[in-house]
């Protein structure tokens, strides 16, 4: 997710014209669901995407623009897009493409392709058909129906394993080979549907990474190259997105969000016309940087940003994406970043492309777009982002068609703003309440606990319990304390309840079954002082768990 190169944070409205809307009902019940797939499909820039100078063309080289959102998930130990503990993934994605998103940024890591690693934290009573498929499956069904209504997907590598991301682009335990071949994998797999748009080759690269300075094995320049034409030698339609990395010749920036590089050291693809670099950018909140105490902030910014990326699209280089940028907007120092980074980016089809972090809610520094009921909008950060949303029809040029607006799902919000259309505010849990009433049997159990990410006063944690007994878990509920003064703040895939250090997770209503040799991957954010040491032992249902 998002990072500095100081202090570091990891966790992730087209409205459809009613004549479209008509039109596709009639498409519906005359044509086949390809025709209508090609005919929504078109609404969105037609065909596989292409560059020119700073711009991203259609297949009738029309220009389009990436406007979309990062919905997280498939990079961590739940090996699925997040939420689906509370939504229908086909509902979550028609009200993303109902808010004006044209694009979704979908993170994966590669332990998602191994065995073992299987979807978790999914109430399959509401998506009944992922009941017993793999993650790279599920990815399909989402890819799929996202496809049929109109949205474009750029798939992220977002990290080697589901832990926590890296600085370069592989690990001893996922070495380039297998960054390489998992990208080619998915090159094959979706090869054919225009709707992907190509490949965000690794996610915010730092030192020790380099660009330029020729290491094969730490110039990230250089393994952008092997790896984009690599997957263009199978997939020559993809776009291939490169991130740039935090320090060049001294001066340093967010992880990911320095490309000063490729003013002399470009990125070379066999394939012409497939380059986008991208950059990542955040505000004080997520950390302190140099820039934001200038006394002429916010009137800076446009000067840093032309630095470190914008000259690329100003000079007509290449196309730039601003893959990641995302605030809680709860400092005025936040409003006044996204207010002028908005501005920056531009309106219309010709403007820098981008996608929001996140649409998830569970974003530590960020949050997103939906409140933590994972249902209503955050329509503070939604206003901000509505001037620069647009069908991408032809017909418009790029301008909006209707004025874009907020239908919540089901308006039960967990905070009185915003205010949905039909508001009955309840409090409501991130995670489902369990429905194990009585206390759970013994177990035999193993856990894991790691903190995926850590930042200036928070952090993300990941726990693996893992049933080790010879019958199925029927409820489950962990017991841990932390040894230091760290908080819960959010949690999910479990409910989470604190009473001084000591903590208590108790399965949701959707994971309480645990076959044997299975596990369960709960979740959490939370904020720490001082020290932040994990946690050494464990009890589930008042059995100690051995750990590792």
């Amino acid at each position: 997710m998002i990072v500095s190169s100081v202090q570091r944070k990891n966790s992730w409205r087209q409205k459809i014209p009613s004549i479209l809307v008509a039109s596709a009902i009639i498409v519906i019940a005359t044509c086949s669901i390809g025709q209508m797939r090609t005919q929504i499909a078109n609404a969105a820039g037609v065909g596989y995407w292409h560059t020119s100078g700073n711009q991203i063309l259609d297949s009738n080289n029309q220009p389009v623009r990436i406007a979309g959102i990062n919905w997280f998930g498939f990079e961590t130990a739940n090996y699925v897009a997040h939420g689906l503990w509370t939504r229908n993934y086909q509902d979550m994605l028609n009200q993303i493409k109902s808010l004006g998103y044209n694009t979704i940024r979908l993170p994966y890591s590669n332990q998602l392709f191994d065995a073992g690693s299987t979807p978790n934290g999914i109430d399959f009573t509401k998506n009944p058909d992922l009941q017993g498929l793999t993650g790279i499956q599920i990815m399909d069904k989402i890819i799929g129906y996202a496809s049929q209504i109109g949205l474009r997907i750029i798939l992220d590598r977002h990290r080697p394993d589901s832990g926590a991301q890296s600085a370069l682009w592989y690990t001893s335990a996922y070495p380039e080979s297998r960054w390489i071949s998992d990208w080619q994998m998915l090159a094959t797999r979706y090869k054919g549907n225009p709707m992907v748009v190509g490949a965000d080759l690794h996610n915010e690269p730092h030192g020790p990474a380099c660009w330029g300075c020729g290491d094969t094995t730490l110039d990230w320049r250089l393994a952008a190259q092997r790896a984009g034409n690599a997957i263009l030698a199978i997939n020559p339609n993809w776009l291939i997105f490169v991130e740039g990395v935090d320090c060049f010749n001294g001066d340093c920036y967010w992880w990911g969000g320095n490309l000063e590089g490729a003013a002399t050291f470009p990125v070379q693809l066999n394939v012409p016309n497939r380059l986008v670099y991208s950059a990542h950018d955040y505000p004080s909140s997520v950390s302190q940087q140099s820039w934001f105490n200038d006394p002429n902030y916010p009137n800076n910014l446009p000067n840093v940003w032309q630095t470190h990326w914008g000259y690329l699209y100003k000079n007509n280089v290449a196309p730039v994406w601003v893959g990641e940028f995302g605030t809680k907007l709860q400092s005025t120092s936040d409003q006044q970043w996204l207010s002028a980074l908005v501005s920056y980016l531009g309106k219309g089809a010709t403007g820098v492309n981008w996608t929001f972090w996140s649409w998830n809610p569970n974003s530590g520094d960020t949050g997103g777009i939906l409140n933590d009921d994972w249902t209503t909008v955050n329509q503070a950060k939604q206003n901000y982002l509505n001037p620069i949303e647009f069908p991408l029809d032809q017909s418009s040029g790029g301008t909006p068609t209707s004025t874009p607006t907020t239908v919540p799902m089901t308006p039960t919000p967990t905070t009185p703003t915003p205010t949905p259309i039909t508001p009955t505010p309840t409090t409501t849990p991130v995670t489902p309440t369990p429905t194990a009433t009585t206390t759970p049997p013994p177990a035999a159990c193993k856990v894991s606990y790691v903190v995926s990410s850590q930042w200036s006063s928070g952090f993300s944690g990941s726990i693996t319990i893992t049933n080790t007994g010879t019958t199925a878990l029927n409820g489950w509920s962990l017991v841990f304390t932390f040894p230091g003064s760290q908080q819960i703040t959010q949690g999910w895939s479990g409910v989470f309840t604190q009473s001084g250090n000591k903590v208590t997770v108790t399965n949701a209503n959707y994971n309480g079954s645990v076959a044997a040799g299975a596990s369960v991957n709960p979740g959490f954010n939370g904020s720490w002082s001082g020290s932040n040491p994990s946690p050494t032992a464990f009890t589930l249902n008042g059995s100690a768990c051995s750990t590792s």
